[in-house]
């Protein structure tokens, strides 16, 4: 009898020691499962945080683009490829970013490649900024050259103007003058000798002494000569060779012309003209030119 009383208090005890061990085994699970849910939600949390810090980084490297963009730099294609490339990058990511939940492996991958995105962006920064001080650069040397530029031509304007007005003023220096001046009226005798006449009526000819006064300015050469012949009524006496010629800035007809060979040394110069038709009495004023400019000017008076 004592047999039987002894085991059942035994078999008691395992029972209740089973059923502790049940209850503990059961409180570890739902301890396990409230920290494993726990663990769960702080990584949603964290995704979900990351998330948008990404985003925000995105929002902020657009940003970035868009003001680098914003001066209007013009890009070489290197750099505009580079920028294109950047706009997509971006875009791809959102698409990445904006799925459902993200495993760890696809959220680092997103994380590795904002981090690259951003170098790219930064060094994309620095290029343009670059970009924008070698045109800055080159901006200033265009400035540069071209107000020197400018000025050069003003000067080779300047220089010009006072080229010519040298030019103008050698001219004027070296063109011939009458120093003295005697005209002659002559008559021409059947056998050819020449007589001086001041009688309308006999005279066929007129004969110009004249000299230069020494000018070592001007060329030593043959220079043309053109007389202009004013009748005593105020007209021009002409011929049928008659031609025009430049002098004094105004176009001239002339009544003949002649040639003298200059040579500086104080010679008297004479030439002469045989009227084809008939003189009238009253005075006459004779004008000489050359080299574009007046010599001077005589007269005589036929009775």
């Amino acid at each position: 009898m004592e047999n039987k009383t002894d085991s059942a208090p035994k078999r008691n005890s395992n029972v209740i020691y089973f059923l502790i061990v049940v209850v503990v085994a059961l409180l570890g699970t739902d301890v396990y499962l409230y920290l494993k849910k726990n663990n769960d939600e702080v990584k949603i949390v964290y995704q979900n945080d990351e998330k948008t810090r990404l985003q925000t980084e995105l929002d902020s490297l657009e940003t970035q683009i868009e003001q680098v963009n914003a001066g209007k730099t013009k890009m070489s294609a290197e750099l505009q490829a580079k920028n294109d490339s950047l706009k997509v990058k971006i875009q791809e990511l959102r698409r990445q970013l904006d799925k459902g939940k993200l495993t760890v492996a696809e959220l680092a991958k997103a994380q590795e490649d904002v981090k690259q995105l951003r170098y790219f962006v930064t060094k994309y920064t620095a290029d343009i900024e670059e970009l924008k001080k070698q045109n800055e650069s080159l901006t200033t040397e265009r400035d540069t050259l071209k107000n020197n530029l400018t000025t050069v031509s003003q000067k080779a304007t300047t220089l010009q103007k006072q080229n010519e007005d040298l030019n103008s003023k050698v001219q004027i220096a070296s063109a011939l003058k009458i120093g003295s001046i005697n005209i002659t009226p002559l008559k021409v005798k059947s056998s050819g000798k020449e007589v001086e006449k001041n009688r309308a009526a006999v005279t066929k000819k007129i004969k110009i002494d004249f000299t230069i006064p020494g000018n070592p300015v001007a060329e030593k050469r043959m220079h043309d000569v053109f007389v202009r012949l004013i009748d005593p009524t105020g007209n021009l006496i002409t011929q049928d060779d008659s031609g025009n010629f430049q002098a004094d800035g105004q176009n001239f007809q002339y009544t003949f012309k002649a040639a003298i060979d200059f040579k500086d040394d104080g010679s008297g110069y004479s030439i002469d003209w045989v009227n084809p038709g008939s003189f009238q009495k009253g005075a006459y004023t004779v004008l000489l030119y050359s080299d574009g400019y007046t010599m001077g000017k005589g007269s005589f008076t036929l009775k």
